[in-house]
Formats: structure tokens, sequence, C-alpha cells
């Protein structure tokens, strides 16, 4: 399958899996300083010691976890070996992802429907990703109604994410970059460069639109 790559995308995957290494690296050295500071601090907490200071170390422990976990979906998504690709079925993907997001749906009253997703060669475990960051950015950014679409194109397929929450064409490609600060009730993350990195590392594309987010992906290989 290489063979058929040109030179210059062997490069990249060549300079993404140094990233990527070093991100885990990075973050698996993070990990144990920030659980470290929660747990002593929640220690602090249950012995009596009352301040809203504690309360706001615990906040920022949580908030830099969430971060560091999300460096790490990013570097893995930065090496997706598409040797190892088996088939995958979206539609399943797209159910487990609803199933992992229940309670945010639930807490803000979204509803999540979509049609029928076909079958492509992938890493199932980065699709699953792929569909949880999208509806979690949809419900972030207010969407109450999201649709999730397909439609087959002349040698890939086409995947519209859609809402009616907040419009992205003013922020088409801050949406894409780590941690942009787009929106008010938004902490910023990896989400959506972890989805086109995702896409990107099977062979699509992607982009946002105003109401939503589209990506394609190959038939097969």
């Amino acid at each position: 399958m290489y063979e058929s790559w040109p030179w210059y995308r062997i490069f990249i995957m060549s300079a993404d899996a140094e990233l990527s290494e070093f991100l885990l690296r990075a973050c698996h050295d993070l990990r144990g300083p920030l659980r470290n500071v929660r747990l002593h601090t929640e220690l602090l907490a249950k012995n009596g010691a009352s301040d809203p200071e504690l309360d706001f170390v615990v906040n920022g422990a949580i908030g830099a976890s969430a971060v560091v976990d999300g460096l790490s979906d990013y570097a893995l998504a930065l090496v997706i070996d598409p040797s190892r690709f088996q088939p995958v079925l979206l539609d399943i993907m797209l159910r487990s992802a609803i199933s992992k997001l229940a309670a945010p749906i639930r807490d803000s009253g979204a509803e999540v429907t979509y049609g029928d997703l076909p079958t492509i060669e992938g890493n199932g475990d980065r699709l699953l990703q792929l569909f949880e960051y999208l509806l979690d950015d949809a419900l972030r950014r207010g969407g109450t109604k999201v649709r999730v679409s397909a439609e087959a194109t002349d040698d890939a397929f086409l995947f519209t994410v859609s809402d009616n929450g907040a419009p992205l064409a003013e922020t088409v490609e801050r949406e894409f970059k780590p941690f942009a600060r787009l929106h008010g009730n938004q902490r910023p993350g990896p989400g959506l460069a972890v989805c086109r990195a995702i896409v990107e590392h099977h062979g699509g594309t992607m982009w946002a639109e105003s109401g939503a987010m589209r990506f394609t992906l190959p038939e097969g290989r």
C-alpha cells in the first residue's frame, strides 16, 4: 500500500510519528504530578481544610488532566497505521459514541439522529473517537438537534454532521487549531484537531461549513 503513496506523504507520516512519541511521553510525565496534586488537595479538603482556593486547585488539576487526555488522543491519531485497517461498521461506531455521551446528551436535552452509514476499512478505535469528538463539539456549541448523514460519491463517502448550534462559518480554520478558544462556553482543547488528523490518516479530508462539519472517507484501500 505504501508504495503508491507520494514521497511527501511518507515524510509527513515520519514527522507525525516523532511528534506523537514526544506528546505521549509528555502526557505520561504530566499525569503523575497532576494526579498527586488532585489527590492531596482533595485529602486536605476531607480533613476539614475548607478553603475556596482548594476547590480552585482541584478544578485546575481536573482541567489540566482533560487537556493531557486530549493531547494523548491527538498523539494516537497521528500514528494510525493503514496496514492494520479492518472493516468498520460506522453505524455501530456512531451508536457507541451516542451511548458514551448519553449523560451530556440527556442533560442538554439534545436529540441525535442519523441515516444509513457505510462500512469502510479503518481503525475502529479512532473512528469511534471521531464521532465522539464531533458530537461533543456540537453539544458544546449549544446544538440540540444533531444529524449525522453520509452519501456516496465517485470514490469516497461524504459525511455531514449538522446541528443548530452556533454557526461555524466565521471560524472555519480556527475550528481545527488545538486549544483555540472559539466560544465563551467552550473549554479550549484539541477535539477538532484530533478529528481532522483521524480523517486525514484514513485518506480523507475535513472542513467546516455554516452549521455543519463535513468530511470524506475512502470506500476502501
